[in-house]
């Protein structure tokens, strides 16, 4: 066989079903849906390098991915021979070709990948173009499982490597900021990222250029991390803060050209260390593959959560207004509260524990920091298992509190709709379960009640059992809904109170 794949050899050409073959920068790619893109078989080989060329063989589901340099050839087929890659939720296979370079004809379905080519490959950017951000603003929607800082900086350093990252809740969203080190880096992560799911389903990331120059980082915490600067204080007293305040943690501001030039990359923050591949002297880095891999059912590749760890440990609560009912209330939001357990001697600290680690992890996310009770939460993992009763004939002034059979809990049926409308904090709560005979008047004078300011109130157009309701803030919110959640609007009508990602 020639060693180069012609284009208008398409119809009679089977393809190399030989095994991986030595190494080339033609890269086949086998097994691919029906429907896929041009511009979704280029971005499985973009984190590697550019892609100078690309033959589709549609009808036999096949094609072949011309890289750069050989490099970069055998880093991809090196990385996707321990990670499986998927387009559209269907594995696709990658081995070397055993022709070493791409010839293309000029037919229309090559016109086609020419020109995705030209959108993808950085080389092909109009060098008298304006040079693309390194800063990109992210914004994670959809957000049913717990994202952290830590997270976002695994996906997005398989793209080059990361200098800074913000994390913040602004709109009610979980965003982020995140520098590279070059624009290259941050076109290629936005072509790749933009639109892909961190989970099935959800977790979606969306993606855009930032208009700052550069991000100033003050601390390294969970919230904002600056990797030129492993000197910087952790801050501690400030990233529990309202998130509004986390703007004063960044401002445009001049980096230099070579900042490892001072400053090691500091091994306490290295991402994840590389696993060897199939190739002598050539690793990669444990992290998953660009696209539709992304949506795999497992977390990204991240280490699964201890077992036992859905206990938390709540501190700073106002000891005066707490009470397990309010933790077990507003918990229960992001997840089933079995237990919830004030402790005796110290009452400002609390351990809520929930039916798993992921339900932990989604109401520690979204909650950390929210003010209740005029105080701002600070949660954690704990380092206990479970939350124990108190032994028979001890009393504990109804500090303990067991909700395991609670009707209350949002998530007993696998696949409840409570799981696709979990939403941060926000000062707009959805309403549900309002009888015919409750009108607008009735449902702001009972949110009213509590003191709370109700600044607007809607009813759904279609449905006037559900509507939404605008409190004067987020805190007054979290209270309402505390208060309110499952209050008797008579007709054996229970409201349901939960935090909306709409407006009025």
């Amino acid at each position: 066989m020639s060693t180069t794949a012609n284009g208008s050899d398409s119809k009679k050409f089977k393809g190399d079903l030989r095994g991986p073959g030595s190494p080339s920068r033609v890269i086949h790619i086998r097994k691919l849906p029906n429907d896929v893109t041009e511009t979704e078989v280029i971005s499985l080989g973009l984190p590697f390098g550019d892609a100078t060329n690309l033959l589709m063989l549609k009808a036999k589901n096949q094609a072949f991915l011309e890289m750069n340099s050989e490099e970069a050839a055998q880093n991809m087929v090196g990385y996707y021979s321990t990670m499986m890659p998927f387009i559209r939720n269907q594995p696709v296979y990658v081995q070397f070709s055993n022709h070493k370079e791409l010839k293309t004809d000029n037919s229309p379905n090559q016109e086609r990948a020419q020109a995705a080519l030209r959108a993808l490959s950085v080389s092909h950017v109009d060098p008298g173009a304006a040079v693309p951000s390194t800063v990109l603003r992210v914004v994670v929607e959809n957000l049913l499982y717990p994202v952290n800082l830590d997270d976002l900086c695994q996906i997005f350093s398989r793209f080059g490597t990361v200098l800074r990252i913000i994390v913040f809740t602004k709109n009610s969203q979980f965003q982020a900021l995140l520098q590279y080190r070059d624009g290259a880096s941050a076109q290629t992560a936005k072509l790749s990222l933009d639109g892909q799911n961190i989970y099935n389903g959800c977790c979606t990331l969306r993606i855009n250029f930032s208009k700052l120059a550069s991000l100033n980082v003050k601390f390294n915490n969970e919230k904002s991390r600056d990797f030129t600067r492993p000197d910087l204080p952790s801050g501690d007293n400030q990233h529990v803060m309202e998130h509004p305040a986390m703007a004063t943690a960044f401002t445009p501001g001049i980096i230099s050209a070579s900042p490892y030039a001072t400053h090691a990359f500091p091994p306490a923050f290295t991402i994840q260390p590389a696993v060897s591949s199939h190739y002598p002297g050539l690793t990669v880095p444990a992290l998953p593959g660009a696209l539709a891999s992304l949506g795999l059912p497992a977390r990204l590749g991240f280490p699964p959560l201890p077992a036992g760890h859905s206990v938390l440990l709540v501190s700073n609560l106002n000891p005066e207004r707490v009470s397990p009912h309010c933790l077990f209330i507003l918990f229960g939001v992001y997840g089933d509260v079995m237990r919830v357990k004030i402790l005796f001697n110290k009452k400002e600290n609390a351990l809520v524990q929930m039916s798993d680690g992921t339900q932990a992890q989604l109401a520690m996310s979204h909650l950390n920091g929210q003010r209740l009770h005029g105080k701002p939460l600070r949660i954690t993992l704990s380092k206990h298992t479970s939350v124990q009763l108190p032994r028979e004939g001890h009393e504990d002034q109804g500090l303990t509190k067991d909700y395991s059979s609670s009707p209350l809990h949002r998530f007993k049926k696998p696949g409840s709709k409570n799981y696709s409308n979990i939403f941060p904090p926000s000062a707009t709560l959805h309403l549900s379960n309002i009888p015919p005979s409750v009108v607008e008047d009735d449902i702001k004078l009972l949110f009213s009640t509590s003191g709370a300011e109700v600044k607007a109130f809607k009813f759904f157009q279609k449905d006037h059992k559900m509507a939404l309701i605008q409190m004067g803030s987020v805190e007054e919110a979290i209270e309402s809904l505390i208060e309110f959640h499952n209050h008797d609007l008579g007709e054996n009508h229970h409201l349901r109170v939960s935090f909306s990602k709409s407006s009025i």
